[in-house]
């Protein structure tokens, strides 16, 4: 190939992207997203924990677990019962 070339970059991205392990970076993927979900529930932050591995992956994780589970939002007390 000549580097020289107009289009040596999209074929040299090209030859690239056709070596990558696509099914194996998928699968991955879902399971870091499936434990980080696990994790967030565990937490109390699902919707975070998935958020997190979808970007940084395992080390999503780290985050997940680093954080303080949240505070229970407080609730009236209950009203008598009338029998």
């Amino acid at each position: 190939m000549d580097p020289d070339s107009p289009d040596a970059f999209l074929h040299i991205f090209l030859n690239l992207m056709a070596v990558m392990p696509w099914a194996a970076l998928f699968w991955w993927s879902v399971i870091f997203v499936v434990v980080g979900a696990l994790l967030g529930w565990w937490r109390g932050r699902v919707v975070e924990g998935i958020v997190w591995a979808v970007v940084l992956g395992p080390l999503g994780w780290i985050v997940v677990l680093g954080r303080p589970r949240p505070k229970p939002r407080p609730e009236p007390p209950p009203l008598p019962r009338r029998r």
